[in-house]
């Protein structure tokens, strides 16, 4: 189920710093340009209550997640809040158990084939290659090559210039932050509707590269 839901949703929206205010406007402009997968990351002030909010308002709509996940204990919080994916930068065996006892899906942080395998082997479902913008389509092509079994997904760095490259690489779905929608700009109508249009415009890019 874990892969096949994020291959579905294709793009999966990171958002840093959004709060209880503006996080339902950014998620339904991100919603009616087609970007129904929201990682509201852990270091946002008050970042339970924000996942909370945005699953109860979009509830099956919406596939409303954690990231920058540090912790087993982190995990579990946010899963009780409603997050139905976990996000981490890094691998760590016991946020990887932690996420799966609670049937939920599982999407660790690894650069090397060798942080990759482990953390396939420890559970993840999907692995985040992190920071893949550094290297570009071509380290991740080179890496999915000799592991074809393991889904893997590129974040940092991502946007709407190079996202279709990471898909024809091979990646399952790809992770995009400010360059879709900023938290720190003003949530003005002509923005709202910039950020529907963008996510629009990139889920188009995606698909397309998928159909190749």
């Amino acid at each position: 189920m874990g892969v096949e839901e994020i291959k579905k949703r294709c793009v999966v929206a990171v958002i840093r710093g959004a709060s209880i205010e503006t996080i339902i406007p950014m998620a339904r402009a991100l919603k009616d340009g087609g970007v129904t997968a929201l990682e509201i990351t852990m270091e946002t002030p008050k970042a339970l209550a924000v996942i909370e909010k945005a699953a109860d308002v979009f509830g099956n709509e919406m596939f409303v997640g954690a990231g920058t996940v540090l912790d087993a204990e982190t995990a579990r919080a946010a899963i009780l809040s409603g997050a139905r994916f976990v996000f981490s930068p890094t691998v760590r065996k016991e946020t990887i158990e932690i996420t799966k006892r609670y049937g939920v899906i599982s999407v660790p942080g690894a650069f090397t084939p060798t942080e990759i395998l482990t953390a396939y082997e420890y559970g993840a479902d999907v692995i985040k290659v992190f920071p893949a913008g550094s290297v570009g389509p071509g380290y991740f092509k080179n890496v999915a090559g000799p592991l074809p079994h393991i889904p893997l997904m590129p974040t940092g760095g991502i946007d709407m210039d190079n996202a279709s490259d990471y898909i024809r690489a091979g990646a399952v779905a790809v992770g995009v932050g400010s360059s879709l929608v900023d938290p720190k700009r003003e949530l003005t109508d002509d923005y709202l509707a910039l950020i529907t249009e963008n996510a629009k415009k990139l889920m188009d890019q995606v698909q397309a590269a998928r159909r190749l």
